[in-house]
């Protein structure tokens, strides 16, 4: 039936966050003049991961993913002329939420706005972080424990504010499919309620509220049919849930509220400019469902395969949602899928299979349990690497990557080599002495005080949120927070879910990459030995695992230790294995300055005839750095034929074994 009164909007948001809080402050205040109607703040590695500007694993990573927020003074620069009580504010955020939460509030408190009047979200999933991102630093239950902190906080104090997002989105960059992003999801918000309730910090009666306070961030790829369908499951799946696990009566709070960021996976490098239509397609699986509808959705650029994007890129993606929702005549219909005999198909296809994984994570003990087995950090590592099988067999279609690549060159992509937004080496430096400069003029007593409060209340299990605050407004700075709870909680290195064997079948193209291997093996007197290292805070391990679980099957003896690494620990393990190559993968824009730290300590070490390969999302002008840095080969998302980059490291390898026998 066509209704007479037209649907309002989603909530526009662009992602954004970088270099330093005044320039992401210009940045969120021009958007806002765009018609932007709420702010998603992307935060640095450091700040993400509870580490200071100048501690050494924040080297080279200062500002590049997102904004340094080191203490309140960073976070009352950022929000500097925007009035928070007016402002809704996504705040992509996870093992330090607690922290990023008590600086937001200690600013709206600076600016006179009621804790009663702040509207927003942070994403708080440590959960995906095991999973997906490795943005987590403290084990399973006391990070579960400082969700519950901030859920039980914001019930008494912010009651607009929703506190924990679950976010399936990294899931899917994982390889996530359909039915294992619907899963794993639910099984992440089954455990965070289960928390909250057994904690007894809020009393049954109000419990219903909590639950619908939850709300959820997801994805959704080029297949927007199947996404459609995807979230129709998610709203009916997770009504049955609050209805029969949690007795919610209120149908209000049984709805499945969701933000979205459109898939960043299926960006391609190759013809970037193609990506104009993924996007809009991905962005039409969310809002063309009435019943299904994003409340938010953010886009990425057409050129985020190439690096960070420009203002003018985020206008442009966020033009497309203005135009769907104004100019389009979708907001004046209701659903316009409801009786569809395929959609419903397909719909209770997914909740069907989702049911049953849904069930075997919780027979497990639910989403903690599977995390610590690695059950299912190993199920997206299987998923991703059947998903680039896929592509490299040309079974699935990927336009300009391994179908129609021939292409006329892009003028968009090549504007005088500005085609991307490059945050300044200079950066890092300012940012640390800005950072000298607040704990020299703060009051040291206060501050030792303040995070005294803050640990006692961490080691006997009390609500660390208004300890947090206090710290906040004390000047305490985000290390220092980090560092007092990793000294309560310890810290944690989660399960790689990499299993590195050699298959006992393989595709004639490992075969033929299998014969290589021997060969070298044979010439060498030992099997190849490949170190896969991720140096920095980058977290994103996705190709990083590919890379080692293919080297595997290729007969490679290879070292994976996860993320998180320095370079000293890097090139330590590259000494005790004896390894023959190594591979660095940076996908944070940090890779300049990691590469060149890794490279001198490799020389140092007497290890400077052993080849170094790099990966990332890295620029045709950074390539050329890494090359003279002595880099032998750098590959970036166009390179996604795995068997090729296999053959690479043999030819390099025998190479260099060659020139030292000569």
């Amino acid at each position: 039936m066509h209704c007479m009164t037209r649907d309002r909007p989603w909530i526009f948001r662009t992602y954004a966050g970088h270099s330093t809080a005044a320039e992401s402050n210009r940045l969120f205040r021009t958007n806002l003049g765009k018609g932007q109607t709420g702010l998603s703040v992307a935060f640095d590695l450091p700040t993400q991961t509870g580490y200071d500007s100048d501690h050494i694993l924040a080297r080279g990573e200062v500002g590049k993913v997102g904004v340094p927020i080191s203490h309140l003074g960073d976070m009352r620069t950022l929000f500097e002329g925007i009035p928070l009580n007016e402002m809704n504010t996504s705040m992509t955020i996870n093992a330090t939420a607690a922290w990023l939460l008590a600086l937001y509030v200690a600013a709206a408190d600076e600016q006179g706005s009621s804790r009663g009047s702040l509207a927003g979200t942070t994403q708080n999933d440590i959960i995906k972080e095991y999973l997906s991102r490795g943005t987590y630093v403290f084990p399973p239950k006391p990070s579960m424990q400082l969700i519950t902190d901030t859920i039980a906080f914001s019930a008494s104090q912010l009651p607009k504010w929703n506190p924990m997002n679950v976010c399936s989105y990294h899931l899917q960059e994982a390889g996530a499919t359909p039915v294992q992003e619907l899963s794993f999801a639910l099984a992440t918000a089954i455990a965070v309620l289960d928390g909250v309730k057994a904690s007894g910090t809020i009393p049954d009666a109000e419990f219903p509220e909590i639950v619908g306070r939850i709300s959820f961030f997801v994805n959704a790829g080029i297949r927007f049919i199947t996404e459609i369908c995807k979230m129709r499951a998610f709203t009916e799946l997770w009504d049955e849930i609050c209805r029969d696990r949690y007795g919610v009566k209120d149908e209000k709070l049984r709805r499945f509220r969701y933000g979205v960021q459109v898939n960043s996976l299926g960006l391609t490098e190759q013809q970037p400019e193609n990506n104009v239509y993924r996007i809009l397609l991905e962005m039409l699986a969310v809002v063309l469902s009435k019943n299904a509808r994003a409340r938010a959705v953010q886009l990425p650029a057409w050129n985020e395969a190439l690096g960070l994007p420009r203002p003018w890129d985020q206008q442009w993606s966020l033009r497309m949602q203005q135009i769907v929702a104004y100019e389009s005549d979708l907001l004046d219909y209701g659903d316009i899928f409801d009786g569809s005999k395929e959609i419903e198909t397909k719909v209770e296809q997914l909740k069907a299979e989702a049911r049953l994984e849904l069930e075997r994570v919780l027979a497990m003990g639910g989403a903690i349990a599977a995390i610590e087995t690695g059950y299912m950090k190993k199920a997206l590592v299987d998923s991703n690497a059947e998903r680039l099988r896929a592509i490299e067999a040309g079974e699935t279609k990927v336009v300009g990557v391994n179908a129609f690549t021939t292409s006329e060159p892009s003028p968009l992509a090549s504007e005088d080599g500005e085609a991307i937004l490059t945050v300044s080496e200079t950066v890092e430096y300012e940012q640390i002495e800005k950072l000298k400069t607040w704990r020299s003029t703060r009051d040291a007593k206060a501050v030792a005080a303040a995070l005294k409060a803050l640990e006692a209340a961490a080691r006997e299990s009390r609500n660390v949120m208004e300890p947090s605050i206090a710290c906040a407004k004390a000047g305490v700075t985000t290390g220092e927070w980090g560092e007092t709870l990793r000294r309560v909680f310890g810290e944690y290195r989660a399960p790689t879910g990499v299993t590195l064997l050699m298959r006992g079948e393989a595709s004639q193209s490992i075969a033929e990459v299998r014969q290589q291997v021997e060969a070298l093996a044979a010439k060498l007197g030992a099997t190849p030995k490949f170190l896969v290292g991720k140096p920095g805070l980058d977290g994103h391990s996705n190709g990083a695992e590919q890379i080692a679980v293919r080297a595997a099957d290729c007969g490679f003896e290879v070292s994976y230790d996860g993320i998180r690494l320095t370079p000293e620990q890097i090139v330590a393990a590259a000494l005790e294995h004896k390894v023959h190559v190594v591979g660095l993968s940076i996908l944070s824009g940090s890779h300049v300055p990691l590469v060149r730290d890794v490279m001198n300590r490799m020389r140092a070490a007497g290890l400077g005839q052993v080849p170094v390969v790099a990966g990332g999302i890295i620029p045709p002008e950074d390539v050329l750095v890494l090359k003279q840095l002595g880099v032998a080969q750098v590959y970036t998302p166009k390179d996604f034929d795995l068997n090729r980059i296999m053959s690479d490291l043999v030819r390099l390898i025998d190479a260099r074994a060659s020139e030292q026998a000569a």
